[in-house]
């Protein structure tokens, strides 16, 4: 699976219905609203880096609303969440 960080830039009147946009397409798993340069951060997994481009691409960048977008690709992930279960597992 690939990861990516789709930090978006919205037209001020359009941040809530682009987000509500946004999370309805396939492989986005959350939407959220931030406050600092960008106004959404969007997390997009999908199964490789064409799909990835297939989802960032050709449907979320086109959508309306959008001013401007940075994209992210994650090498790693780390997570409290995934330690907490190697843990849990008996891994060490």
């Amino acid at each position: 699976m690939t990861t990516a960080i789709v930090l978006i830039k919205s037209q001020t009147d359009q941040v809530s219905a682009l987000a509500q946009r946004i999370v309805e397409q396939p492989g986005v798993q959350d939407v959220y609203s931030v406050a600092g340069q960008y106004d959404l951060v969007a997390v997009v997994v999908a199964a490789d880096n064409d799909s990835l481009a297939d989802v960032i691409s050709d449907k979320i960048r086109k959508l309306p609303g959008i001013v401007d977008s940075m994209t992210l690709i994650a090498f790693r992930t780390y997570s409290q969440r995934q330690i907490d279960a190697g843990f849990a597992l008996g891994l060490d």
